[in-house]
């Protein structure tokens, strides 16, 4: 059994690990990975480097659990975003795709770059991105119910979320991944209702 001293001493090394990450996320999401040594990344984040080596035996594993925390940080935030979303599944649609915007934002197109190059950090960027893309599925056919053209509209933000997910938007369109969201979200809400004026968020 663990003792309550034990227990506390392993909360205060989990909280002092989430703090260290939080601010690796930061230097990562500003100025990449990829050509950044260990010793880079520590003088950064004024640690020693046995404080980095303590997340992890590496420095693509140290960077792959920065990468990891910084999309369940953003996924918790978007959750929590359309949690306090109204009701109006429209609402919830453009609140969702604009939030998953806002998380991506502060990401430099350096840190993007370094994403796509890095299989395991890609691998984690694909994962959150079809999630994200079931979630607006979903919210579709709810904002839609019986709609035929629905299914349709959340095949097509799939695929999009997709290829931003792959660059694509950005050769195409010049938008970044935050900014092609934001789109995405409007281009959404107009097919279902083409009425209805674009919204802020």
């Amino acid at each position: 059994m663990t003792r309550p001293r034990e227990q506390a001493t392993a909360s205060k090394q989990t909280q002092r690990r989430d703090a260290l990450l939080e601010r690796l996320v930061d230097v990562i999401l500003r100025d990449g990975f990829a050509e950044a040594s260990v010793e880079d990344l520590a003088r950064e984040l004024q640690c020693s480097k046995t404080t980095l080596y303590a997340i992890a035996p590496s420095k693509e594993a140290i960077v792959v659990a920065g990468v990891r925390h910084f999309f369940r940080r953003a996924s918790d935030r978007v959750e929590i975003r359309l949690l306090r979303t109204s009701e109006d599944p429209i609402e919830q649609i453009r609140g969702y795709l604009v939030a998953i915007s806002e998380q991506l934002a502060p990401a430099s197109a350096s840190f993007f770059a370094d994403l796509d190059a890095w299989p395991a950090t890609r691998e984690i960027y694909r994962t959150n991105t079809s999630a994200a893309a079931d979630m607006v599925r979903s919210l579709v056919h709810a904002a839609a119910p019986g709609d035929p053209n629905a299914a349709f509209v959340g095949a097509v933000a799939a695929q999009v979320m997709e290829a931003i997910h792959r660059g694509e938007i950005e050769t195409a369109a010049g938008l970044d991944d935050s900014a092609a969201y934001r789109a995405l979200a409007e281009l959404i809400v107009r097919s279902l209702h083409p009425s209805e004026e674009a919204g802020e968020a």
